[in-house]
């Protein structure tokens, strides 16, 4: 019953807040503070302030809560394990079997052979680049009186 009266508190709160907003031409902000104040009246209108507050003063709640955490608590210990010990013994095996059929012992030598380089080619001539020519834009200041 308290809870819900202060979201009731909050909200009217805001909603002033949001009207003196408006008040003052900032309309989107008005809006903006006016739609955050509409959320706890939201919350008290579809239980779910009741819910919370049910369940935060339950010892029962509390109880799962700490089995929850144990269970993770489990569930990343054991991940930490696995992964120091190089994951569990089949994924071991496996990796150990790659590792020896990486090796290919019929490879006597590479397969592409000694390598050639192609023969270099001249570099073309550089062309001679033409005296740049700025008359037009020369003209175009000279019109503009610059």
């Amino acid at each position: 019953m308290i809870a819900e009266t202060v979201c009731s508190a909050v909200s009217a709160a805001g909603l002033g807040i949001a009207a003196v907003t408006a008040y003052r031409k900032r309309y989107l902000t008005a809006a903006r503070i006016a739609a955050y104040a509409l959320v706890p009246l939201g919350l008290v209108m579809t239980g779910v302030v009741e819910w919370a507050a049910d369940t935060a003063f339950s010892p029962v709640a509390w109880a799962g809560v700490a089995v929850l955490g144990a269970a993770w608590a489990l569930f990343a210990t054991t991940r930490a394990v696995e992964r120091r010990r190089g994951g569990t013994r089949a994924e071991r095996r496996e990796a150990r079997r790659a590792q020896r059929e990486a090796v290919a012992p019929a490879a006597s030598e590479p397969s592409l052979g000694p390598g050639t380089r192609p023969a270099a080619r001249p570099a073309p001539a550089r062309r001679a680049e033409p005296a740049e020519d700025f008359s037009d834009i020369e003209a175009i200041l000279k019109k503009h009186g610059i």
